[in-house]
């Protein structure tokens, strides 16, 4: 099957590489750092590995991801090519954040994927130099999915599936619509605390620090800020 549009316009050639369904993700996940398939695999959960391969496959031959052998693993990284593909990324996002709608659907809700983000953009500068420990409590989360344990300490963010069994600074319970929805800019936590779809327990001033500790979403300053677009249907 021909999947070229046929067409000298650099347009055209530029989109027979980059607008197949999944890839601009793929090339997303590998602006926000990841370098292993299975990292890659995180940040975009709903899509097959092997259909993930073939993308990576895909790239490669257009010159846009690097391969490389890192003792017995493979990493990907951009080529010059890719990271000039950044700045038009990043306005995708933010064009998304302004224009296409304002509520999830319920099939758009994913924790992992909600979590794993939260993980690799959390404000560590702001975190104390002592351990912190994060319990969170998905309510409404898949049964495999409600409980997750984020670990910040010397610098480093790890998440954790199993309880780590370290003393916790904080335990967060949280409809997964309410966490997403602050984390995107939609709800502020004040709303999300008031409504008791969030509710943080541990030391007054960690609780309060949390919010600052964890930032929100690259887009969240323009879902914030957008200006009434159409809505999509609920």
């Amino acid at each position: 099957m021909d999947n070229t549009y046929g067409q000298f316009c650099t347009v055209a050639r530029g989109a027979e590489a980059l607008c197949e369904r999944w890839t601009p993700l793929v090339v997303r996940e590998l602006l926000c750092g990841s370098k292993r398939f299975n990292d890659l695999h995180r940040g975009v959960p709903r899509m097959s590995t092997s259909l993930l391969a073939q993308r990576l496959h895909r790239l490669e031959e257009f010159g846009i991801v690097r391969r490389n052998a890192v003792g017995k693993v493979w990493e990907y990284s951009l080529t010059e090519a890719g990271e000039e593909l950044r700045p038009i990324v990043m306005a995708l996002g933010h064009w998304g954040a302004r224009w296409i709608g304002s509520r999830l659907r319920d099939e758009e809700l994913d924790a992992g994927l909600l979590m794993w983000d939260v993980r690799r953009f959390v404000c560590l500068p702001e975190f104390p130099s002592r351990p912190v420990v994060i319990h969170f409590q998905l309510r409404d989360a898949r049964t495999r999915e409600r409980a997750w344990w984020l670990v910040v300490e010397d610098g480093v963010a790890d998440l954790c599936r199993d309880d780590p069994g370290r003393e916790l600074t904080l335990v967060v319970d949280a409809s997964v619509r309410a966490l997403t929805e602050v984390w995107a800019g939609d709800l502020t936590p004040q709303q999300a605390l008031e409504s008791r779809e969030i509710r943080v327990d541990g030391a007054k001033r960690d609780a309060h620090d949390l919010w600052r500790w964890l930032g929100t979403s690259a887009f969240a300053s323009t879902r914030r800020e957008r200006r009434p677009g159409p809505l999509r249907p609920v």
